[in-house]
């Protein structure tokens, strides 16, 4: 039996094409989004510029040429602290000869490690004639610098008990003080830069187990601290930063 011929409307036979033709829209409309999502905002670009360079006082941008080549922050934050680092080893001669002297870097800043005995004899706050020449350098180094001071006093575990210092905790808010006081006055460091705090036994660089550890335990820390971070973490994370009180009292506990 011959079957019946079946009509075929043109009109059906076009409709692919409306898919078709809905797919590329959205394709298109996806190319655009991303291609705006990478162009860099000039205005915002700028601000994390002048953030990254006042993190620790660059003399010249850290960040220059292309926006679109943008250095990792991390990284630049990074080599930043190193330079400062290095141009305290370099004043100090740190290189050239053993010092009781040591530098580290952390999310705080660049911190210089001072032992007691280059600075004040057992027992005493009184700054040792010799350890002047040490404290003129460096201080020479941190007036170059605009970011704020932290001066540290810290002790070992051997427990004090004299007229002029009943704790471990008024010597090392008394050793600070002094340091503090002295590149204030000698070198003309702003006041308002300087914080002077005093953690008595209660941040050893190494456990109180020896005679050795204690010694390097009885310290001065001077910490150039890395005022930018709040807003380099501002720009590039977008969320609120709580910043503790940035002046402590003097003898008052760090956390």
């Amino acid at each position: 039996m011959k079957q019946p011929h079946r009509h075929t409307d043109p009109e059906n036979s076009d409709r692919w094409l409306l898919t078709y033709a809905d797919l590329i829209t959205l394709l298109l409309g996806l190319f655009v989004i991303l291609y705006a999502m990478s162009k860099i905002d000039a205005g915002k670009y700028s601000e994390v510029v002048s953030a990254l360079n006042g993190v620790f006082g660059a003399p010249r941008g850290i960040l220059t040429g292309n926006p679109a080549i943008l250095e990792n922050p991390a990284d630049a934050l990074k080599s930043e602290k190193q330079r400062i680092a290095q141009e305290i080893r370099s004043a100090l001669r740190l290189d050239e000869r053993t010092q009781p002297i040591t530098i580290s870097e952390n999310e705080r800043g660049v911190t210089v490690h001072i032992m007691e005995e280059l600075l004040f004899a057992s027992g005493s706050a009184d700054l040792k004639q010799a350890s002047l020449v040490t404290l003129d350098t460096l201080a020479g180094v941190l007036r170059s610098l605009p970011n704020d001071l932290r001066v540290e006093g810290h002790t070992d575990n051997v427990p004090i008990n004299t007229a002029q210092f009943p704790s471990n905790w008024h010597l090392s808010v008394a050793r600070a003080l002094t340091v503090a006081y002295y590149v204030i006055q000698r070198h003309g460091l702003t006041q308002e830069r300087v914080s002077v705090v005093g953690y008595s036994e209660f941040q050893p660089l190494v456990p109180n187990t020896s005679a050795e550890n204690r010694s390097r335990n009885r310290r001065v820390d001077i910490v150039i601290i890395a005022d930018g971070m709040r807003e380099f973490q501002r720009q590039f994370q977008q969320q609120p930063v709580t910043a503790a009180p940035r002046r402590p009292a003097a003898g008052r506990s760090g956390t």
